[in-house]
């Protein structure tokens, strides 16, 4: 024979599936202190730790983001460079100008790389290269 659950049992359950919830439409990033601040704006008043408990049960975790990583160092390198454009940024034929650039592109699995070069006269992309590394 088989019992009834609870009320207790019955209200936590209640309160996991409102915990998932809030969890899926935050595209499960929210952690308890977020997720506890939701809840009791709806009127359902459950401590953080209560909530962290309940997500630990569940195997639901935030997910933290880290902060801002300093990819570039200075050097002594950019002291050789020298302007020739002067910032005149105009080409009089194709070829005769190109510029490159190098962005980093932030994934789930790190950071990638895209270097490309840029033919002034055209405006175009005429090379590019995605990577996951600066080696050259």
């Amino acid at each position: 024979m088989k019992r009834t659950p609870s009320t207790q049992v019955a209200q936590k359950q209640e309160v996991k599936q409102e915990i998932q919830k809030e969890y899926d439409e935050a595209n499960q990033i929210y952690g308890a202190p977020k997720i506890t601040e939701n809840l009791n704006e709806r009127g359902i008043s459950f401590s953080t730790k209560t909530v962290g408990n309940y997500m630990r049960e569940m195997g639901i975790m935030a997910i933290y983001r880290s902060r801002w990583i300093k990819t570039t160092i200075n050097s002594d390198f950019s002291t050789e460079l020298e302007n020739i454009l002067k910032r005149d940024f105009k080409a009089d034929k194709p070829n005769t100008v190109w510029v490159t650039d190098i962005m980093y592109i932030w994934t789930y699995e790190g950071y990638v790389y895209l270097a490309s070069v840029m033919d002034l006269f055209s405006r175009k992309i005429i090379a590019w290269e995605l990577t996951d590394h600066l080696n050259v």
